[in-house]
């Protein structure tokens, strides 16, 4: 065969492996990068919309095979990158270069949002993504407390410099107010905090900015909702009735604000005993029937651990402190859930990846 049936025939075998979330092709995607043929040798690279991609092995596994069925091909290597695409929301006003901005919800305190909010960041870190997280919860900044830092690094220009922490860049009003100190703020206070903790921090490029937003339906989610446009929000609730009811406020109040909801994820789901069996402390399928009543997907249950408070008041995040246990688990597998829906949502809206953004 020459180089140019040689080509035609890789890429006509690669067109037939599906990107299993958004349900096309690799070739019309544009996925298929560098591809290179010496004789029986092929090399080429997959780009992913996430480095995140739950699904990478299985699309790495059988676009190998499908290019090693080629007659007279030999060996077959592949390279794993990715190119988070943008939402296609505009940010100019506030000039940010944030290609995707998730909010972690709830409709009431004490559910585990900030939980929720600093593992999802460092396992999206951890995936080689370029990740931002933002603490909203001007009332009760605890992510300083469970990132484990206690400041900023010190000015150097006009803006602030975000701290950085697991491979996560910082912002919090706690690291601005003395220990302890409250703060009694009205709403176009609280409104003037969150346009600086976006337009005043040098945050750079991010593939992600998570945001944990104070509980309720309040200031903050409008605030914000006013200044940064949103790729989509996550709700966090328990499983018992008490906190569904307030949960189903924070997915409605987003659904006015013609957010999109990405799910809902279940904390506390259950404790696993000594024994293997289940303990539903709060009840149980709250969240799935949330979900369903909602017509929003249920992304997953969290199970209770007492690792994820050791860890949270050590400044150690469960998926970094405990990576193998039941929790982390669960956590990475919703981050990687979430980081799926996002390139989904973007790749509909915007088209294939164009070859210019890769770098």
């Amino acid at each position: 065969m020459n180089q140019i049936t040689s080509e035609q025939a890789v890429l006509a075998a690669l067109g037939k492996v599906q990107e299993p979330e958004l349900h096309k092709d690799l070739v019309s995607l544009n996925m298929i990068r560098d591809l290179k043929i010496d004789g029986g040798k092929v090399a080429f690279t997959i780009v992913l919309t996430t480095p995140a991609c739950p699904l990478k092995t299985q699309i790495e596994r059988e676009a190998r095979n499908s290019v090693a069925a080629i007659p007279g091909v030999t060996t077959v290597e592949v390279k794993m990158d990715a190119n988070v695409p943008n939402d296609g929301r505009s940010r100019g006003l506030m000039q940010l270069p944030i290609r995707n901005a998730i909010a972690v919800a709830s409709g009431k305190g004490g559910v585990g949002k900030s939980t929720v909010a600093v593992n999802l960041a460092v396992v999206l870190a951890q995936s080689g993504a370029r990740v931002g997280l933002l603490d909203a919860d001007i009332y009760g900044p605890n992510v300083p407390t469970m990132m484990g830092v206690s400041s900023l690094p010190p000015q150097t220009g006009e803006k602030l410099t975000p701290a950085i922490a697991y491979g996560v860049k910082l912002m919090s009003i706690g690291f601005l107010v003395k220990p302890g100190q409250p703060l009694v703020w009205r709403g176009p206070m609280l409104h003037s905090a969150i346009r600086q903790f976006l337009s005043d921090v040098v945050w750079g490029e991010l593939d992600y900015l998570v945001i944990d937003l104070p509980p309720g339906t309040g200031d903050a989610a409008l605030s914000l909702a006013q200044s940064l446009p949103l790729s989509g929000a996550v709700i966090v609730t328990l499983p018992q009735q008490v906190s569904l009811d307030d949960a189903r406020r924070g997915l409605e109040m987003f659904r006015m604000l013609n957010i999109p909801i990405f799910g809902v994820v279940e904390n506390m789901s259950y404790l696993e005993l000594p024994d293997g069996a289940r303990m539903d402390i709060f009840g149980s399928g709250g969240g799935e029937k949330l979900a369903r009543e909602a017509g929003v997907p249920f992304i997953g249950p969290i199970p209770m651990d007492p690792s994820v408070r050791v860890g949270g008041d050590q400044g150690t995040p469960v998926v970094v402190s405990n990576p193998e246990s039941p929790v982390a688990r669960a956590l990475c597998a919703i981050g990687e859930d979430i980081a799926a829906k996002i390139s989904v949502a973007a790749i509909q809206q915007a088209g294939p990846i164009p070859i210019e953004m890769v770098g």
